[in-house]
This record gives C-alpha cells, structure tokens and sequence, in this order.
C-alpha cells in the first residue's frame, strides 16, 4: 500500500513508472529483513527488528558517478562522505542499516567489491553506509546484522518496484512517533526540461506526532496520541542499572535520503540537488530537530567515470545548464516528501523488545484527516 493508493497525489510532479528510484535506468534495491523473537530484551539474543538496505548505482561495478552530499543535522552517521566532498564521485553500492552495524556492513561491501573485482593489495573502496537507531524495538546492542546479510541483500538487488515499510535497514524505524521504515519515489521532469528522471529513497526514523504534514494537511495532529498511542509512551519501561529509561525522548531519531537521477549533473550540481531533500522533509513536517541525524546523498548517472585513466589524461563530461536545473530541485523535493509518506502508508504496526509497539498510520484516519482539509482524492498526473 502506497500513498497513491489512498488517492493521496504529493506535488504536482510526473512519477516514473515504479515511482521508485529504481527509475532512473540501472539503479537496483535490495534489502535483508530481520525479524525474531518477541518479549523482554535479551542483550545478544533479541528480540530482533533490524536489516539492512543496498542500493546499487548500476550494472557496472567498477563504475564510479558524479556525487554530492548536504547535512542538514549531523547526529548521525553517513560514511564515505569526506572522499565525496573532496573528489565528487561515488563508486559501488550504497547501504543503509542501525546505529550499531555501520562497521560491518561497510566492511561487507569491501569485501564483497574486492571479490568481484579481483582487486590487488593496493585497490581500494570507501563504501557510503548510513543509519539510524532502532533501539526503541530492536536488540541494537545485539549486533545481529552480518556480513551474510550484507551479501543476500546485493544478491537480491532489483530493478522495478522496491518493497516499503518494515523492510531492510527500515525494519525497526519509527518515524513522527508511527511506525516508519524504507520509502521511495521518482518523478519525471518535463521533456523541455530535458526529461529527466530523480528518484528518492528514504530510510525514515525521525520526527514529532505533532510535525506530520501530509500534502500540507496537519495529520500528525488529526491522528494524535490519544487517537494513536506513540511509540515512545510507555512509562514503565524498565529502566538501565542507573534507573534511567531505556526509550529514548520522543521525536527521537534519523533520516537518511539517497537521490539519483540520470541527468548530466557535476559534483556540485549533486550538492545542491541533495541539499533540496531538506525542503522536501520540511513539507512532511521536519525541523532538522537536534537529535536527528538528517544526511543527504545525490548521485548522477549522466556521466561514467571511467577507472584509473583508462581514456587517457582527459575524459569527456557533460554539464545540464543550470538554467535548466529548477525542476530537478522540485522533482527532487516532491520525490522525497512523497517517499516519506509512501513509507508512513506501507509501514505496518510492530511490537519489538521489552513490548514496546510502533503504531502503523492507520489508512481510514488518514483519508479521513485528507478529506476534511478538502485535499482528497484528485488528479495524480
């Protein structure tokens, strides 16, 4: 279940044909779910809701794309992001998993790029591996996440429509005190603009009850807490050895945004398309809050680097005019709020470690707060 499933249309933009980022041409996903046991927390043992997301930039390996990258609040982590704002590229797939697996999952891809590359001692890869903590339902501490999982979630990788909700590094997220979890959309910039295609994907972990904005409407309000109970309401959690709460404050949390697009774009033409995805998490309700880690990537297909100078001293590059780059930024602010969205509306309600529960953002409300700010169903194109 989608948000255009509801009649709920984000923007005024084209989607693509998954709306997905999976759009733009040779980006697959792939995710490795992780979902066991139920009841108290048991430190190594579970319960488990965690995963882990990849998303591949393209068929080739060894290709490396034009990038930028934008932190709109940095108590998160992203890494790789120095050598991207230092040279502008980004080589091999991305991952997004929890707070406490980066390490393993960022040396998974290593080793798995060094497999199929066949690399000497003196190749080297900085992966992109961001996260965001899903303590709140998951054994964090447990470190279940493992390089096996790292490799079935490449192995899966696809093009076409990308599962959503409590999937991959999604699996144990929350978002404006709702379940939340992996989201996506793409749009299509008009012909005359180049046609264009920018795609969003979102692993959502972030925000207030009170912040949620869907198309404008004030859901976060209509479906408040004594309508919906939030994932950070329980008082009786048990505490650590201090007496402090285990559950962090509410609004708690993370996002982290991945675009693409298949336009010609130059390093610092990715900066300024990823700093965009802020604007689109404003729409939805974010304030860039103090506890949220809120990273941005932007990867362009248009141009393909090739390896170790291979085409000599000089390779060829394209450049879009920046007369023309005004719909990429909407295209990239309307995919990301509609990403969000689509994660809140395929999340489904989970129960983690210790009972604590994630309440899905139930569709009939939703329509229902939609259709009483006159913003229900209508043209989606």
């Amino acid at each position: 279940m989608r948000a255009r499933d509801l009649d709920i249309a984000i923007g005024r933009g084209t989607p693509g044909p998954n709306n997905a980022i999976t759009d733009v041409a040779g980006v697959r996903v792939g995710h490795t779910t992780l979902v066991a046991g139920d009841g108290p927390l048991r430190v190594g043992e579970g319960p488990i809701r965690t995963g882990v997301t990849v998303i591949v930039p393209g068929p080739d390996p060894s290709a490396r794309y034009f990038a930028g990258s934008h932190v709109l609040n940095g108590n998160g982590e992203m890494t790789g992001l120095e050598w991207i704002r230092e040279a502008g590229q980004q080589s091999g797939p991305l991952a997004l998993t929890n707070t406490h697996s980066v390490g393993v999952v960022r040396d998974a891809l290593v080793a798995a790029a060094i497999g199929v590359e066949g690399a000497t001692a003196d190749w080297w890869f900085l992966p992109v591996v961001g996260e965001v903590f899903d303590g709140t339902l998951n054994d964090i501490d447990g470190f279940h996440v493992r390089p096996e999982h790292v490799h079935a979630a490449l192995a899966a990788a696809a093009d076409g429509p990308v599962p959503e909700g409590n999937v991959g590094g999604g699996t144990g997220a929350i978002s404006f005190e709702f379940k939340g979890g992996i989201g996506t959309s793409s749009r299509i910039v008009d012909e005359r603009d180049g046609a264009f295609t920018v795609g969003s994907l979102v692993q959502t972990n972030f925000g207030f009850r009170e912040w949620l904005r869907v198309d404008g409407v004030p859901v976060g309000e209509a479906v408040n807490k004594e309508v919906v109970p939030s994932a950070y309401g329980r008082e009786d959690s048990p505490g650590d050895r201090y007496g402090r709460r285990r559950l962090p404050p509410p609004g708690s949390g993370s996002i982290i945004v991945v675009l693409a697009t298949d336009a010609p774009l130059l390093p610092h033409q990715c900066e300024r398309v990823a700093q965009r995805a802020g604007l689109g998490l404003a729409r939805v309700g974010s304030i860039g809050g103090h506890t949220s880690g809120d990273l941005f990537l932007c990867f362009a297909t248009g141009n393909r680097i090739t390896e170790h100078g291979d085409a000599g001293p000089s390779i060829p590059v394209r450049m879009l005019d920046d007369h023309f780059i005004d719909p990429l930024f909407m295209a990239a602010v309307e995919a990301t709020e509609e990403a969000v969205v689509n994660a809140l509306v395929a999340a489904e309600t989970m129960t983690g470690r210790d009972g604590h529960t994630a309440h899905a953002l139930p569709h009939d409300l939703l329509v229902e707060a939609m259709a009483r700010y006159g913003r229900g169903p209508r043209a989606t194109a």
